[in-house]
């Protein structure tokens, strides 16, 4: 396997399983993964959300654990990466704020190279204009975002994911072992057992 070099966009109340678990399990199997987050640098941490289903019309919020960020979002650049992570929780609700933010996920689009986006990741994706005529999951409440970016919304299970060309997109972290299977194909990694 050749190691990737894979880009991690966070912030603050990013949803705690969605960064930890991609954050660990890439780097686990010998994947070089940089988490920033704009304003902050190595070392700073930023906050979780941990989200759960509960049996409420929506899912439950919890305060999660400090995750510590392991590179300078001011010294990212493309070219230096094989693909794009973009976790969901609340903090794509403001990073799509950013316009650096939104130009780097139009870059790497661009660039044809992988996208895997979960749960509020989609805000990402719809607010830098890559969705048009394309298929995405995410959280059933970002469906009007997608189709508003001209999207077409993948209604699936919770525990699914959905890949068409470079993104592989899904509504929350019970999708794990699929949605980070889709991701990994996308790099072209295999891992022997």
């Amino acid at each position: 396997m050749t190691a990737k070099n894979i880009l991690m966009l966070v912030g603050d109340y990013v949803e705690d399983y969605e960064v930890m678990v991609p954050f660990q399990a890439l780097q686990m199997i010998g994947h070089c993964v940089h988490a920033v987050c704009p304003d902050k640098t190595a070392g700073q941490t930023v906050r979780t959300a941990i989200h759960d289903f509960e049996g409420e019309q929506t899912y439950s919020e919890k305060p999660g654990h400090n995750f510590a960020l392991n590179f300078d979002f001011a010294k990212v650049r493309v070219e230096h990466y094989d693909a794009l992570l973009i976790p969901g929780g609340r903090a794509p609700e403001y990073l799509r704020l950013n316009e650096e933010v939104l130009a780097l996920v139009r870059a790497f689009d661009a660039a044809n190279k992988p996208i895997a986006a979960v749960c509020h990741g989609a805000q990402l994706l719809a607010a830098a204009g890559v969705l048009e005529g394309r298929q995405c999951s995410a959280y059933p409440a970002c469906a009007p975002e997608v189709r508003l970016a001209g999207g077409e919304y993948m209604d699936i299970a919770v525990d699914h994911a959905h890949v068409q060309g470079n993104l592989v997109t899904a509504p929350a972290w019970p999708a794990h072992p699929i949605w980070l299977a889709g991701f990994l194909t996308l790099l072209g990694t295999k891992i022997s057992l």
